[in-house]
């Protein structure tokens, strides 16, 4: 009932495993008539996947990071967006995972790098000084010429390394159980001058050792963990032990996914560094956040002024 010939009957077998594969591995999965679409959907995925780059397809959308003490746009994360030539502008959950798989990610990663790079410099010529914030996938750290890669992106821009920031996951960094390996490969990108941030704490497990023995400048608190807070308290206990541990260890933390004022409060008072999310603005194209960081250069430029003229009036 699953196919007529042998050839057929392969191609669903290999549907039904790599159901299995999605979910995990070690399991059971019959051939139904769904998962051989979910198949061509896939495969047709790759195919255009393979095309993208060349064909331009991939833009990077920047979401700002706020100090939560003076105010200040620190940061931007750079997130990769698809515009699809059928199904629209698609963000990574719909792609991510299979340019993981088909090792796509390598060259999508270091044009990632690339772009993100040569846009701080123009955002730094333009007189605005944020980090920009790179995402590493699991598949980029296990190459020995990830060094390389980001020296070249930093080298093509004359970007300051200490104003690039890479983002690692817990995933990325025992992806291939190697530890020592991972800390060489850290220890090389510290070298560059560049800064490191572990990715997702709180939305399970991570060893307290990797924030101990790796290199890590920068902690960033989970969205699902922030999204608790304050009205879990077990929620709210866990992020203030990961502010206060980062601290002791000399580490900024910067919460990701701040849609409240609740929230945002919280996380003032508990003395997080800094915070991304809805709250203070979405992912934007490159030309909508620069418009965002002139508006703020007005915005204090105008506060200056504003406390000059009071402090003359004092005077007078």
């Amino acid at each position: 009932g699953d196919g007529d010939d042998a050839d057929t009957l392969l191609r669903h077998a290999g549907g039904a495993r790599q159901r299995v594969a999605d979910q995990g591995g070690n399991g059971v999965q019959s051939y139904t008539p769904q998962l051989g679409q979910r198949a061509q959907e896939r495969a047709a995925l790759e195919r255009a996947l393979y095309r993208a780059l060349e064909n331009d397809e991939f833009e990077l959308h920047y979401q700002p990071q706020l100090s939560l003490e003076t105010g200040n746009v620190t940061g931007v994360e750079a997130l990769l967006r698809w515009r699809h030539p059928e199904l629209g502008l698609l963000g990574p959950g719909h792609f991510l995972e299979v340019a993981e798989d088909t090792g796509q990610i390598v060259p999508i990663g270091a044009w990632v790098l690339r772009t993100a790079c040569a846009q701080a410099a123009a955002w730094h010529q333009a007189g605005h000084w944020p980090t920009v914030c790179v995402n590493i996938s699991a598949r980029q750290m296990q190459l020995s010429m990830l060094g390389r890669t980001v020296q070249q992106a930093l080298d093509a821009c004359g970007l300051d390394p200490a104003y690039l920031e890479l983002e690692l996951t817990e995933r990325a960094l025992v992806a291939d159980g190697d530890l020592d390996a991972t800390i060489a490969v850290l220890r090389q990108l510290k070298q560059l001058g560049v800064c490191l941030a572990l990715d997702n704490v709180g939305s399970g497990f991570t060893s307290l050792s990797y924030l101990t023995n790796f290199p890590i400048d920068v902690i960033k608190i989970d969205r699902s963990a922030v999204a608790a807070v304050p009205e879990r308290a077990g929620a709210a206990s866990m992020v203030l032990a990961v502010i206060a541990l980062a601290r002791a260890l000399g580490q900024k933390t910067v919460a990701a996914g701040v849609e409240t004022l609740a929230q945002l409060d919280f996380l003032d008072r508990s003395g997080c560094d800094a915070m991304q999310g809805q709250y203070f603005s979405p992912p934007l194209p490159a030309a909508g956040l620069t418009s965002l960081l002139e508006q703020i250069g007005r915005d204090y430029r105008a506060r200056l002024r504003d406390i000059a003229a009071s402090t003359r009036k004092r005077a007078g």
